[in-house]
């Protein structure tokens, strides 16, 4: 007889619940390192389009040591009131131009060279027929100095230009206008040194005119002999 088939052995169903996941490890919370903070920037300097104030040395001079023995013999109430410099016309007169305009241009440029500005032409008021003036007519030239070319010039002028005078005693005390100006004339321009001897064409004398803040002469007179002024004894 045949042997009887073994029945199948029934098929395990199939599980449809998936088996849960296991659980990912969490990282460990990385500690936030902050990037540490650019120094604060150091303010620039406020500079603008000034340029850095230059000062002469007879100007530091008034500021440290004048002022202060103006204020000692005249009492002053406020340092408003101690005289200082204003400014320094220097004028040069030329004749001869109404003859000659070469001449004229000499002197233009010569005046540039001792006062380092550009002087201004100066023409006659009136007509004059004795000396063949004609109203209009360029006769001389100035130059009004102001600030730091004002001490360099002035300081020029009482440290190297005067002392280099032949025979000179001193400068005098009688040429102020009352209202503490001072007024000297030169009698060459060769005492300056920017000039050069052998390019000179003629010889020509100036006017200088130092306008103060002083109220009367003496207190002018005490500010320029501090300034160096070498006024006579």
């Amino acid at each position: 007889m045949a042997e009887a088939k073994k029945p199948a052995a029934a098929k395990k169903p199939a599980s449809t619940a998936k088996k849960p996941a296991a659980p990912k490890a969490e990282k460990p919370a990385e500690a936030k390192v902050e990037a540490p903070k650019a120094a604060p920037k150091a303010p620039k300097a406020k500079t603008g389009n000034k340029k850095a104030a230059v000062v002469n040395r007879l100007q530091a001079r008034y500021e440290t040591e004048v002022k202060k023995a103006l204020m000692e013999q005249y009492k002053y109430s406020s340092v408003m009131e101690i005289p200082g410099l204003n400014k320094i016309v220097v004028n040069i007169g030329v004749g001869d131009a109404t003859q000659d305009a070469k001449r004229l241009e000499e002197a233009v440029a010569e005046l540039a060279q001792i006062t380092g500005q550009k002087p201004v032409i100066t023409k006659a008021k009136k007509s004059i027929a004795s000396f063949k003036l004609r109203e209009g007519q360029a006769i001389g030239c100035k130059v009004t100095l102001r600030g730091i070319r004002m001490w360099d010039f002035f300081d020029k002028l009482v440290s190297i230009a005067l002392p280099r005078v032949r025979d000179f005693r001193g400068v005098s005390k009688n040429a102020f206008d009352g209202r503490g100006n001072y007024t000297l004339g030169v009698k060459e321009q060769l005492i300056f040194p920017e000039i050069d001897y052998d390019k000179v064409a003629k010889v020509r004398g100036m006017d200088v005119v130092v306008v103060t803040t002083a109220k009367t002469d003496k207190e002018a007179y005490t500010l320029l002999e501090l300034l160096g002024m070498p006024f006579s004894r």
